[in-house]
């Protein structure tokens, strides 16, 4: 089921109510119920998946906290290893014949590995990550093996961040299951507050953006490079737009009921170097590789070219995990290279500052790193939404060997993208640097004028087609 579909709209107050007025020793019951009613509305039949890997997880996890030793690692594997498999198989098999083929055609074989006719099921990755930090947690002792199946099971599938995330942590979620919630007026106001601005920027912002960036990026061949560019800086806040958008609904959707989920953006085009991006975007994925893959292949506690290694790695590692393409696999590898060749010239960007004088007017400097860092991210962007190589090699020698002046205009689009632009950003500068300072904003008179207008541009404005989250395909 989307967020923004009007089932959803008949689902979560349904759900809401039936939570409230139920029993708290029933209420799991409620949830899970509701969770796996969510999913079903994609694929029914791959539920099966899910339950599958809950039971094999929630086993491993109690025989993990029973087991000492060498025991207590096998049955950690065994658990990541199921967890790895259903990925591999779904997401990662007909990717791997593919290139096998390649391989075998150039050397005058045939391949006789048959592809998979499946369809990769939605938000596998993410849910699959969340139940992998579940045993990993409990083999390192910072979490208790849950007992309760159901709160368990619940844990993995709870709708508003079953398919997209925040990649929650058992630490953070696990005792709200078993603590009683009672229904609060300002759970209600925030939830819905939360929820508000995600529509906006989901239907006003990301959506029109991607009426635009879906008609020129899938069709490259038949646009200038103006244009290329101008769809690539769309893209860079359509997908900002789309996968923030999703998580301040499901935060604010849990949070309706008493659910507190960890903040997963952090206006991170204000970011002043790539570093400081990746710990504003999609944090519950960065801190999940920083906690599991970076730190125990031993961060930057080694020799400094392991350190480029476990940087480098750790990117080449989220690119392949947003999608069986080799584009991905470039994009990961440009935000590797991003970071190392940062800490390589870092003594040599002091010293051209240091002798340019850029850092003494703090306002310019800074605005130079933000938008350096800005164009940087909008570059890498164009291997992400590319549909192959091919094309965004293309897009790439076309934005660069001149531009012109043959813009490929839609001013349907172009108006209401104006406005949710607009307001996106005077939003994002305010809580960045004017949080404190514009008192009338605190003003309750003015706040509801806010919300009112922001209801208006989403009904006048919003494109209201069901257009699926960017990121329900990983």
């Amino acid at each position: 089921m989307l967020f923004n579909s009007f089932d959803f709209l008949l689902f979560f107050p349904i759900v809401c109510v039936l939570f409230f007025c139920s029993p708290h020793r029933y209420r799991w019951i409620i949830l899970l119920a509701a969770s796996c009613y969510f999913y079903m509305y994609f694929i029914p039949i791959y539920i099966l998946i899910l339950i599958g890997t809950i039971i094999i997880d929630y086993f491993a996890g109690l025989w993990i906290e029973k087991s000492e030793g060498r025991a207590r690692k096998r049955y950690l594997i065994i658990s990541l290893l199921a967890n790895i498999l259903v990925l591999a198989v779904f997401k990662y098999y007909n990717f791997f014949i593919e290139n096998i083929e390649v391989v075998l055609n150039a050397l005058g074989q045939k391949n006789s590995l048959p592809y998979l006719t499946i369809l990769l099921p939605v938000g596998l990755s993410f849910h699959t990550f969340q139940a992998m930090s579940y045993t990993i947690e409990v083999y390192r002792g910072n979490q208790r093996a849950e007992k309760h199946f159901g709160i368990y099971a619940l844990y993995v599938m709870f709708f508003p961040q079953l398919v997209a995330g925040p990649i929650e942590r058992p630490q953070n979620v696990l005792h709200q299951f078993h603590e009683k919630k009672y229904f609060e007026y300002d759970n209600l106001v925030k939830g819905l507050k939360l929820i508000l601005w995600g529509f906006f920027m989901k239907v006003v912002v990301a959506d029109r953006l991607a009426i635009y960036v879906d008609a020129v990026y899938n069709n490259v061949d038949k646009h200038s490079g103006i244009t290329l560019l101008v769809a690539t800086l769309f893209f860079t806040f359509q997908i900002y737009c789309d996968f923030a958008g999703y998580s301040y609904i499901a935060i604010g959707t849990a949070r309706v009921m008493g659910f507190k989920l960890m903040t997963n953006f952090n206006r991170p085009y204000f970011a002043k170097t790539i570093s400081e991006f990746w710990k504003r975007w999609h944090i519950s994925l960065s801190t999940w590789f920083r906690d599991y893959l970076y730190l125990p292949l031993g961060g930057n506690k080694v020799p400094k070219y392991r350190w480029y290694f476990n940087l480098f790695f750790v990117f080449l590692v989220s690119g392949i995990w947003h999608g069986a393409n080799w584009t991905f696999f470039i994009w990961g590898a440009l935000n590797g290279f991003y970071l190392v060749f940062a800490i390589l010239t870092q003594k040599y960007r002091n010293k051209i500052n240091d002798f340019f004088g850029i850092s003494k007017n703090e306002i310019v400097f800074k605005s130079i790193q933000i938008i350096t860092t800005f164009l940087l991210c909008a570059f890498a962007w164009i291997f992400f939404r590319a549909n192959n190589v091919q094309d965004a090699f293309e897009i790439v020698k076309k934005i660069t060997s001149g531009l012109n002046f043959n813009l490929f205009v839609k001013w349907d689009v172009f108006f209401g993208v104006l406005i949710g632009l607009t307001i996106l950003l005077l939003k994002e500068f305010r809580e960045e640097y004017l949080i404190n300072k514009l008192p009338i904003f605190k003003n309750s008179i003015v706040r509801l004028v806010i919300y009112a207008l922001l209801i208006v541009l989403i009904l006048l404005f919003g494109v209201f087609d069901s257009g699926q989250f960017i990121y329900f395909q990983f």
